[in-house]
């Protein structure tokens, strides 16, 4: 079996979480793929709020959401990842999922920043309810990617000491370094 790519096992993972009224953030809506997938789990009852700073990822998202019939589910937001506690309830959202890097097709020089990613995913932490997973795909091959990859890498080693289920997944075998998945899952009680 040919393992899955980090982004169908992130889509794996929060469809095992999702179920139909549920609230899901994508923080970093790019083309929309991620946030189609969450619109798809949440059903017709749920919500999903996606997020990206440029506008070109938002229409882009937009144009992809209503192509497939899924945009009054979703929220769409132009803003950083960095302020997704000050759109979004703490406490109700069942997956947060983070694509990192640059906007495929746009341009490569405007990436997400390690600080600011940090900073999103402690926030992302707090507004999850028991049960609720954040999944982040980094992609260390590119500027700036190998210091937010590591970043990442960190903030799950910290989130480990605090009692969440963490876990990673990278492709080997490849030319240049592979994207990675993370991904957390809050304790179910507590």
């Amino acid at each position: 079996m040919i393992p899955m790519r980090p982004t169908e096992l992130a889509h794996r993972i929060v469809r095992e979480v999702l179920c139909e009224g549920a609230h899901a953030v994508d923080a970093t809506a790019g083309n929309g793929h991620d946030t189609c997938v969450l619109a798809e789990a949440v059903g017709a009852s749920g919500r999903v709020t996606a997020f990206d700073v440029q506008q070109a990822a938002i229409d882009a998202t937009r144009h992809r959401l209503a192509s497939a019939g899924l945009l009054d589910r979703v929220d769409l937001v132009c803003d950083s990842h960095l302020h997704i506690a000050r759109r979004v309830a703490a406490g109700n959202v069942s997956a947060v999922m983070f694509n990192l890097g640059y906007l495929p097709g746009g341009d490569h020089s405007l990436i997400t920043r390690a600080a600011d990613t940090d900073a999103a995913i402690v926030a992302a932490c707090g507004l999850l309810c028991r049960g609720g997973v954040i999944t982040v795909v980094c992609y260390p091959g590119h500027p700036g990617g190998g210091e937010e990859a590591a970043s990442v890498a960190e903030r799950m080693r910290v989130l480990t000491g605090d009692g969440w289920r963490i876990g990673s997944q990278t492709p080997v075998g490849t030319r240049r370094p592979s994207p990675v998945l993370w991904f957390a899952k809050r304790a179910d009680a507590g």
